[in-house]
This record gives structure tokens, C-alpha cells and sequence, in this order.
């Protein structure tokens, strides 16, 4: 059970694989092209879903304008800049372009911020969230809801860019041949109020030449092939890979979020698992949209232009996960359900198949003790990866012990995928002309001995942790 508990922190670290329960993407409409570098911040704070792609000129709503406030109250409050008197000046608020500027001000004007005092329009001015077109600010015209957002995520990103603030993130500098390669070591998850990133984090996303992943998020064909794997193609379902009872537990567990059970039958167990597990680590932050790092850093350089490359192949993480024993799957299909249920609040017969499968000791105190402090661990390391602290991440996630576990799927995590990103950082590096690029893979892969830094440190290469600013 002990080398179980490890598998989500793996995972969580290690993973590219996209959750089978996550959000399908909404077809993107045409959006101003000014508003193309608003888009991935906007989305991972959660000022706005999908719905963008089809709304984004027509007129903000109320309902909009009160999620657009409330995110940008809530990101404020954690800069715990010194709280103001509020005025005593009563603004309109309304669906204007002005109404907008004072619903948004008045969650700024709470603190003591440089200039706040000049008042909306001002101090709106004044830190890149109003912008006019030449002729003015047209304060009286109505506000469309791309503009709205394009204010509140401007407001965010100036406020958190004055003072210092921002996610870092684990990151690192390697140097060749005339190359530069920034290595950042991501974890696949949204949670601990990850955005918004630190400026400096965002000018290298930006002033990369190219960002390499671990996989191609915008491969089409690629994630069709995935989703194929996800799947039983040869008329099986997943009731006749798992016991009855763990099946049932599945479909009660999946009904929850919304999925049928033909719907939830076609899925394999290790890809339920990985759903599963994914869940387990987000937390009452975690945005609406629930944008993993990975993802945005891609949105991020997409919506840029920036070049785009990957390490690995979807079919290549998937059969990772294909060729796990079919006992394996089932236990980690267990795992992944023990993770994201209340033990207090499930059902006698819920307990009873989980047991079947992971045994007496997963209900024991120690163990579910051992669960709670293993979702600790994971807020831990995302601490340590806002905050750029390598060794204490280190510390936290000891791959060491990882690769000495005899668990299947570590060596198929780590081992056999390690020196392929090493080799894929050489390369990099060796090539012609003097170039910058940013390579994203989870956290993972880049420490420990067989991890991507160590592995061009022995090549010759000089890697250093990046100076926090």
C-alpha cells in the first residue's frame, strides 16, 4: 500500500497524460487580436471559460462582472499590500466601459496601492488596465465582455508585476555551444493559487524561439490516437477487466461528475486512474477551468506564435500506461477512487469492494493518515514551486526513494524516460547559430541523479537555478 500512496505524487510530477474527465475544448471563434495575449492568464485565473470564444463582443454581463471582481479581489488579497479606508465616493457601476473601470477599482482601491488615491480612471490609466483608441476612453460606451476581462487581467498582472509577486516556478538555465535552454520543471496540476506566474517567468515563456513539452498539446491527430488508446476496442468494457463490486464503485463515483455509465464502461482503468488521481490534487483553489501548468505555458506561447515541439509521443505515454499488469490497473483504478473519497461518508459496500482490492490496511488510520499527509505533500512542493526553491522541492519529493521502490510503474515513469529528454536537451543545445528555448517537463524529470539537470551537468553543460528577481 505504501508504494501506492507514492503513485499520485509520481504522477503529479512525472505525467503528461491528459484526464479522461477533463473539460472538453470549446471551438475557438474569432477573437481581436489585440486580446490574443489576455487569453491564457485570463483563462487560468479563471476570469473566464470558454465561453469567450463565442461571447467575447457581446456586452458583459452582470453575472460576469461580479466572477471578473471576485477574481481580481481574490488574487489582490494574497499581495497583502497594507488595506486602505474606503472612500466614501460612491461610483456606478454598471455595463459601460466606465462601470466596468469602478467595479474593477474599487477591488484595488482597498489597498494602499501607488496612485490608487487619483481615483478610477487615473489609477486605471496608470497601471496598464484602460487603454483608450485615440479618440478617448468612450467610458460611456458599453463594455464588451473581452474588454472587461482584458481590464481585470491587466489589472492583476500590473498590480502583481509592481509588487515582485508571481509564481517563479522551478526553473533552470542551461548554457552551450552558444544555446541557451531554460528548463522548467512543471507540476501537472492547478492548485496553491499558482497564477498568476512572476514576470519573469512569463518574458521567458515569451521570449523563447521555441517551447518543447513533454507532448504536443495541439496535435490533433495525436490526441485522437490518445483518446483511441483511452478505450476498449475489442468489445470489452470495463466490467470485464475489474471485479463487479470495484466497477460499480466506478460508475456511482463517475454519476457524481456528471458521466453515464456506457459513457464511463468505454474508458480502460488506467485511464480512469490517471482521471482519478489528477482530481486528488487539486484543491479549493484550483480555478474553474482548472488549467494545469503545462497548459498554459503552451496557451501562453501559442497565442504568441511561438514554435512549438515535443519530447515524447502521445502513443508513446499511453503505452506506458497500456502495458501496466491488468492487476496493476485494478489497484491503481482502487487507489485513484480511495484518493477522492470521504472513507467517512461511503457506503459499507464502496468500502467493502476497495478492500477487496487494496486490502484491510487501506481503512486503517495510519493509512488514511498516510492519504491526508500525502495531498499536504503536494500543496508542499507546489509552495516550493511558487516560491523557486529547488532544494527544498528536493527534499519534499525524494525521487531517490521513488526509483528504489519496486513499484511497476516508476521505472516506466523515470527510468526509461529520463535519458530521453536528456538527449533531447543535447541536442538542443549542440545546434548551429546561437538560439534560446524553453523546455517544460514534470518536475520529475528535471532533479535527482537520472534527472535533466544532472544529466547535462555530466555532459558539460553549465546549468544553473535561475536568480529570482
Amino acid at each position: 500500500m505504501k508504494k501506492l500512496l507514492a503513485l499520485v505524487l509520481s504522477l503529479c510530477m512525472a505525467g503528461g497524460i491528459t484526464p479522461v474527465l477533463a473539460a472538453e475544448e470549446t471551438k475557438a471563434q474569432p477573437i481581436p487580436a489585440w486580446a490574443y495575449g489576455v487569453l491564457a492568464d485570463g483563462y487560468a485565473m479563471g476570469l473566464f471559460g470558454d465561453e469567450i470564444y463565442t461571447q467575447h463582443n457581446q456586452t458583459v454581463t452582470r453575472e460576469q462582472m461580479e466572477n471578473l471582481t471576485q477574481v481580481v479581489g481574490e488574487k489582490l488579497a494574497l499581495l497583502n499590500v497594507e488595506q486602505r479606508a474606503p472612500s466614501e465616493e460612491s461610483l456606478v457601476i454598471d455595463t459601460t466601459r466606465g462601470g466596468v473601470v469602478n467595479a474593477l477599482y474599487q477591488e484595488a482601491a482597498a489597498y494602499a496601492f501607488p496612485g490608487v488615491e487619483e481615483g478610477p480612471e487615473a489609477f486605471m490609466t496608470s497601471v496598464g488596465a484602460l487603454a483608450g483608441d485615440g479618440n478617448g476612453m468612450a467610458l460611456d460606451r458599453p463594455c464588451t465582455w473581452m474588454e472587461a476581462a482584458t481590464m481585470a487581467d491587466s489589472l492583476i498582472l500590473n498590480l502583481y508585476d509592481q509588487q515582485n509577486a508571481g509564481s517563479l516556478g522551478l526553473l533552470w538555465k542551461a548554457e552551450g555551444n552558444g544555446n541557451t535552454l531554460y528548463l522548467l520543471g512543471s507540476i501537472h496540476t492547478d492548485r496553491n493559487n499558482v497564477y498568476p506566474f512572476h514576470k519573469q517567468l512569463r518574458d521567458i515563456i515569451l521570449n523563447a524561439e521555441q517551447v518543447t513539452f513533454e507532448l504536443d498539446f495541439n496535435d490533433q491527430a495525436q490526441i485522437a490516437e490518445f483518446a483511441a488508446m483511452q478505450t476498449y476496442a475489442d468489445g470489452t468494457t470495463l466490467a470485464d477487466h475489474i471485479s463487479p463490486e470495484l466497477y460499480q464503485v466506478v460508475v456511482e463515483t463517475a454519476a457524481q461528475m456528471g458521466m453515464d455509465e456506457q459513457t464511463i464502461a468505454q474508458y480502460k482503468a488506467w485511464a480512469l486512474a490517471n482521471s482519478f488521481s489528477s482530481l486528488a490534487t487539486m484543491d479549493e483553489t484550483t480555478s474553474s477551468n482548472a488549467m494545469a501548468i503545462d497548459m498554459y505555458v503552451n496557451a501562453k506561447a501559442v497565442n504568441a506564435g511561438i514554435a512549438i515541439d515535443a519530447v515524447e509521443t502521445y502513443a508513446f505515454q499511453g503505452g506506458i500506461f497500456d502495458g501496466l499488469s491488468p492487476e496493476y490497473q485494478e489497484v491503481y483504478l482502487a487507489s485513484g477512487l480511495l484518493m477522492i473519497l470521504d472513507p467517512d461518508s461511503m457506503s459499507q459496500q464502496t468500502k467493502d469492494a476497495l478492500t477487496a482490492v487494496l486490502g484491510e490496511e487501506a481503512f486503517e488510520p495510519a493509512t488514511q493518515e498516510a492519504l491526508q499527509e500525502e495531498v499536504a505533500q503536494i500543496g508542499a512542493m507546489m509552495d516550493t514551486w511558487k516560491s523557486r526553491d529547488v532544494e527544498s522541492f528536493d527534499q519534499i519529493y525524494d525521487k531517490d526513494a521513488i526509483l528504489n521502490s519496486d513499484d511497476e510503474l516508476n521505472s516506466k515513469l523515470f527510468t526509461d524516460r529520463d535519458p530521453g529528454m536528456i538527449a533531447y536537451a543535447d541536442e538542443y543545445l549542440k545546434r548551429e547559430g546561437s538560439h534560446t528555448g524553453l523546455l517544460v517537463v514534470g518536475a520529475g524529470h528535471m532533479v535527482g541523479e537520472t534527472g535533466v539537470v544532472q544529466g547535462l551537468k555530466d555532459l558539460g553543460y553549465t546549468v544553473e537555478v535561475v536568480p529570482a528577481p
